[in-house]
């Protein structure tokens, strides 16, 4: 169509006159003129509409980029508040971690020092309680060796023996070394029996024993409650340092998540500020240059409007009466005769050859542009062909150079655009795997806290059950220690009675000598023979009742210290889940928010990726290739000019080679 505007001639006839001839040539400039004002309007439609989009484009990435500045500058702060939180955690939790150490080893040696304490005096209680067994065992015989029972009292530990009874010891010891001093026969019958019945050594030894076995007992339960209390202390300060420490690994854990975010998001803000300030530059360019065309459009167009107005009242004024009818009238044969010498002139052989040099290469490059002129060189004037040469030349050379700067548009564009897909494709996809393992996260984080809810509620059930069993088993136990108590008192009242009565049943027969009645064979003397079984098994019962109230209270002990550990225990273990509930809610909490923003970081990228996508969908009508390549073109057109420049220099006389 351009070719077909630039050499476009005037067909020319014998029979027209030389005013028809202007105004047949006016008519066609009139005609091109309008032509290419509609050509240039439309061709800037086109390029203000490419304005139009692209401002609007830019505008909307500009804008879309500094949402997201903002939001990464949010996210930025948030991340440094939460490192700076999580380091002064961590630091806490190292100081706890090291604290709980401390106790630990500090409880550690202080129950050894109690426990070798404890194992020194429990050795004292028993050996004490074995010699004063032994002694008692002794000095029950009524025939006993004095000095034999003085050597098992001797190893009772003083220490622990009351003042009062200290002083009745040390008084029968002085007396038995005074027997032994002085030469007594110590092992009469009837002496002995005094001594044995008048002291009341026996029953002060046998509670001496009693009350040595009782703390003996309750040295026991006090070693057995020490040790369970160390063992929960060292338990809770053991679960203490295990808790912190994980702790502490998962805050460092999500202190490193946390800065590599951080630093992503640096990386991305710097990019995207980067993007943003490219685009605010191509903007400000492309709107001064719009701008610029815009004013060249107004001012071309107004120019071409005058020129349409000139031309057409010059040819209003030429198709007059006054300028048409004159010529008609007397110039007609002058104008004929100087059209035939033009038209002989016209068909010199110089432009015959450069007709028929421009159909050669016309022929050789497939150019309808040069095969066009070469119909218009045969028939053209001599002036008007080598006008309409290099006003095409020139027009060609204009189009390389638009194409030229089109092609480095549209390589920049393409590049820069092909570049943002890619980043955005890829942000795309990884923001998606990220979303997907966050609520991989999160469900897994809900079903613990479900499992971890249960666990707790089921703690609670057991230790209100145990508590229920441990109060019937306490409140039975205690009535059988009160029971066997109660017994064994009972029987040593029964045992003392009789003890009592055949004591001074044989005493009294022993010293009075009584001649029985005539109708006794023997004198009465009670049921001696026979009390000795029933005091044996009276002292058995007794035995049986003491050995039942020990174990009752051991057991009652041992089963106190079960649940108080049982308690301690699940105490400690509800504490952990209870920490452990916490700390997964806080952490279901942040990865939830986390997930927010990455739903939300997703949206803007996938915004953002939509709309290079389509922007890449305009460009490609302009800046894709489609059958002819730039270089073809380009290659084309070049040689078309050169055949041009020939055909001139032919026009011109110069001498091809």
């Amino acid at each position: 169509m351009r070719v077909a505007c630039l050499i476009a001639g005037v067909a020319t006839a014998s029979e027209v006159t030389p005013v028809q001839k202007v105004i047949q040539l006016m008519n066609g400039m009139l005609e091109k003129g309008k032509k290419e004002k509609h050509e240039e309007q439309v061709q800037f439609a086109a390029y203000k509409q490419f304005c139009d989009d692209t401002s609007v484009e830019k505008t909307r990435a500009i804008k879309e980029a500094n949402e997201q500045i903002e939001s990464l500058e949010a996210l930025i702060g948030k991340c440094e508040a939460t490192i700076e939180k999580r380091t002064k955690e961590i630091a806490q939790l190292d100081e706890d971690i090291s604290v709980y150490e401390g106790d630990l080893k500090a409880t550690t040696a202080v129950r050894k020092m109690e426990h070798n304490d404890y194992q020194a005096t429990h050795k004292d209680y028993t050996e004490s309680v074995d010699a004063l067994t032994a002694a008692i065992a002794i000095l029950k015989k009524q025939a006993y060796d004095r000095k034999q029972a003085a050597s098992m009292l001797v190893q009772v530990k003083q220490d622990l023996i009351p003042p009062h009874a200290k002083r009745v010891l040390d008084a029968f010891l002085a007396t038995t070394e005074t027997a032994e001093d002085v030469g007594l026969d110590v092992s009469a019958p009837e002496a002995n029996a005094y001594e044995f019945h008048s002291g009341g050594i026996i029953d002060m030894l046998e509670k001496l024993k009693d009350k040595f076995e009782d703390e003996r007992s309750e040295l026991e339960k006090e070693e057995s409650n020490a040790k369970h209390a160390h063992e929960m202390l060292s338990q809770d300060l053991t679960n203490s340092i295990s808790t912190s420490k994980e702790d502490r690994h998962d805050k460092a854990q999500e202190k490193a998540k946390t800065a590599q975010r951080e630093a992503d998001a640096k990386g991305d803000l710097q990019d995207t500020m980067s993007s943003r300030d490219s685009d605010q530059e191509y903007l400000d360019d492309l709107t001064a240059e719009c701008k610029s065309k815009s004013d060249d459009f107004e001012a071309r167009q107004t120019l071409r409007a005058q020129e349409i107005e000139a031309i057409e009242k010059a040819i209003e004024i030429i198709s007059s009466g006054a300028v048409s009818g004159a010529a008609d009238k007397h110039l007609p044969s002058l104008t004929q005769t100087s059209l035939i010498q033009l038209r002989s002139k016209a068909t010199a052989p110089v432009q015959a050859k450069v007709a028929m040099y421009l159909q050669e290469r016309a022929k050789m490059l497939d150019s309808r542009v040069l095969s066009a002129l070469a119909v218009r060189v045969s028939d053209d004037p001599f002036k008007q062909v080598k006008k309409m040469i290099k006003d095409l030349i020139v027009r060609l050379l204009e189009e390389a150079n638009e194409e030229a700067e089109q092609k480095g548009w549209c390589d920049t564009e393409l590049s820069t655009n092909e570049q943002t897909r890619k980043e955005k494709t890829e942000a795309v996809e990884s923001l998606h795997a990220e979303i997907d393992e966050t609520e991989a996260s999160i469900a897994k984080l809900t079903k613990e806290l479900g499992e971890l809810s249960t666990q707790i509620q089921e703690l609670d059930a057991a230790v209100a059950k145990a508590t229920t069993l441990r109060n019937d088993e306490k409140a039975k136990n205690e009535e059988t220690i009160k029971d066997a108590k109660e017994a064994q008192v009972a029987v040593e009242q029964a045992l003392q009675v009789l003890k009592d009565f055949y004591a001074k049943a044989g005493e009294a027969t022993a010293l009075v000598q009584q001649e029985p009645p005539e109708i006794f064979d023997k004198p009465y003397q009670g049921m001696g023979g026979e009390s000795g079984g029933v005091i044996g098994m009276l002292e058995v019962i007794q035995s049986d009742f003491a050995r039942l109230e020990t174990e009752t209270k051991a057991a009652e002990s041992q089963a106190q210290a079960v649940y108080d550990k049982f308690t301690e225990d699940s105490s400690v273990d509800k504490a952990a889940k209870q920490k452990d509930v916490e700390y997964k809610s806080n952490k279901k909490e942040s990865e939830s928010e986390e997930l927010l923003e990455k739903k939300a970081d997703l949206e803007s990228t996938q915004k953002e990726l939509d709309a290079a996508l389509r922007y890449y969908e305009k460009l490609k009508p302009s800046c894709v290739d489609a059958g002819v390549s730039y270089e073809e073109r380009v290659a084309r057109r070049k040689e078309e000019i050169e055949s041009l420049q020939e055909a001139l220099r032919i026009l011109n006389g110069e001498d091809i080679a």
